[in-house]
Parts: structure tokens; C-alpha cells; sequence
């Protein structure tokens, strides 16, 4: 029978052993839960199709007066109109009290680029997506429950909540746009 070393503390040798074997069996523990772990951690992470449409470049030449181009960003659709003058001047001249969300047309476009409009192309009732010049304000018309939007994508008439959703975006250039 083996005897166990006392040390001055008055603690055997075999615990300070047995102490070290835990502690490497609990760190061994947390090293396999970790890496059990991290593939489902990553799991979570955007997939690679949607980081690569985190934010897209688009060329305004492309769109000409009274156009709409639809373009697709984070896999929701994107309406880019250039508006015509009188859309223009409708758009400008609406009153905020008519409005069901009011939000003034300059606070959505950018400042020396009034004519270009740039909306999330999903109806803020239950997303779908709405089509121009059908409405009643000579804007977006969602037919799946009557949604009309005016020709800053501002709520007029219909079920839904809020205005078309302006998206982040800036001017790269005078031409080019990057959204997102």
C-alpha cells in the first residue's frame, strides 16, 4: 500500500494531483462544448448571397423621366422613379394634414436630387408589392387590400400603417447611388 506525502500546508500530494486532473478535465469540457457549439453559432450568421447584397451601387442614367426601375437589394424589391414635374409639384404641394403618416416629400429624397425617389417596393400593410399609376394619387396602388400611396410613396388611402420605407442610400456621384 502506497502512502501518500504530507507537505507542510498538511495537504497530501495525491490531492494537489487529483486537483490538476479536474481542472484539465473541465478545461478539455469547455474546449468540446465550445466547438460543439460554434458551428451552430455561425449557423446564424447572414449567408454569403445576402452579405454580398449588403449594399449595391446603382447608375440613375438608367432611369428616365417618368421611369421606374426595380431593382433587387437584400432580396426585397427597390423602386428607383425619376419623377416627372408634376409629379414633382404633387408631391410638393400635398398638404401634411392630408396624410396618413405625414412626412414631408424633402425629408424623403435627397437634397439637389428631388426628382430621383428611392422606396422599398413591399406595402407597409403585409408586404406586397404594390404597382405605379394605378392608385388614386397617381402613385402606388397595393390590389391585394387597396393600399394607395402618392407619388412620394406616402400613404393616402387603404389599410396600411406607414409610407413606402425610404432606404438608406447615399450619392456617390451626381449619377451613381449606393443603397444600403
Amino acid at each position: 500500500m502506497a502512502e501518500s506525502v504530507v507537505t507542510e500546508n498538511g495537504e497530501g500530494g495525491d490531492a494537489t494531483r487529483r486537483d490538476f486532473i479536474h481542472i484539465a478535465a473541465g478545461a478539455a469540457a469547455v474546449g468540446a462544448g465550445a466547438m460543439l457549439a460554434w458551428p451552430l453559432i455561425n449557423s446564424m450568421n447572414p449567408a454569403a448571397d445576402t452579405l454580398a447584397l449588403a449594399s449595391i451601387e446603382f447608375d440613375m442614367t438608367k432611369v428616365q423621366e417618368g421611369q421606374q426601375i426595380v431593382i433587387k437589394w437584400q432580396g426585397k424589391p427597390v423602386f428607383v422613379r425619376y419623377r416627372t414635374a408634376r409629379e414633382l409639384q404633387e408631391a410638393v404641394s400635398t398638404p401634411l394634414s392630408a396624410l396618413k403618416d405625414p412626412e414631408a416629400d424633402a425629408d424623403r429624397v435627397k437634397e439637389g436630387h428631388s426628382q430621383y425617389l428611392v422606396v422599398l417596393g413591399n406595402c407597409t400593410h403585409l408586404g406586397c408589392i404594390p404597382t405605379f399609376g394605378t392608385g388614386d394619387f397617381g402613385g402606388w396602388f397595393c390590389p391585394c387590400h387597396g393600399s394607395h400611396y402618392d407619388t412620394s410613396g406616402r400613404i393616402r388611402k387603404g389599410p396600411a400603417p406607414a409610407n413606402l420605407v425610404v432606404p438608406e442610400y447615399a450619392y456617390l456621384s451626381d449619377t451613381r447611388i449606393k443603397i444600403g
